[in-house]
């Protein structure tokens, strides 16, 4: 995808896993805690030894995408992923795209679950206006580059879930918003639908699901 990987920008959310404890302030925020607490349960599905092993693999894989569910909110992402268009879709349509999406993300994302090399990533602060809040950190690559990287989150049924993430200030929702609007000008929402989910079917296939 263009012009920001999904791939790298996925990477980079297991790289904040094993974020240090660096924050200035004392009290942490709800939406940061809500983030580390989901990042943190990810990890610990990735770091136990069951999880190489594809005979005890399948309940951790679970774990790992309730929590991912638990802290994307998908629904959300959809929404403003479509953009304008998303109010003429109907409610079965929006349904129908939100799986379909959801689907090829948590797919993208477990298939790069292995991809950390070392990085080293920062808290950096947060802004917040009380009923949004972006968490912003700083990942050094393994080259040395620095590589700023926000988590844009509401709340939601009791918690702070992600609605966008920001990789060197590129939305993550904006990119796919710009693909997703070029195919709505000759596709319908079924057929934009079907696309996603063969993307996701095909990424199913390549890790040998």
């Amino acid at each position: 995808m263009s012009p920001v990987s999904l791939y790298r920008i996925l990477v980079l959310l297991i790289c904040l896993a094993l974020l240090p404890v660096q924050a200035q302030a004392a009290q942490v925020s709800p939406a940061r805690q809500a983030l580390d607490t989901s990042i943190n349960r990810i990890l610990d599905c990735i770091k136990n030894p069951d999880y190489l092993n594809p005979a005890t693999r399948a309940p951790l894989r679970q774990q790992l995408e309730d929590e991912v569910l638990h802290i994307f909110d998908f629904r959300e992402f959809s929404a403003r992923t479509v953009g304008a268009r998303w109010r003429s879709f109907t409610p079965a349509q929006q349904t129908a795209f939100s799986d379909a999406f959801a689907d090829l993300l948590m797919n993208t994302y477990i298939s790069k679950v292995d991809g950390y090399n070392g990085e080293q990533v920062a808290y950096v602060g947060e802004v917040s206006d009380g009923k949004r809040c972006e968490v912003r950190t700083v990942i050094t690559m393994k080259d040395g580059k620095k590589v700023p990287v926000a988590y844009r989150m509401l709340p939601k049924d009791n918690t702070w879930r992600v609605y966008d993430v920001l990789i060197e200030g590129i939305s993550l929702v904006k990119n796919y918003r710009t693909q997703f609007q070029d195919i709505l000008t000759s596709a319908s929402p079924e057929q934009l639908t079907a696309r996603i989910s063969e993307k996701a079917r095909e990424m199913r296939e390549q890790k040998g699901k």
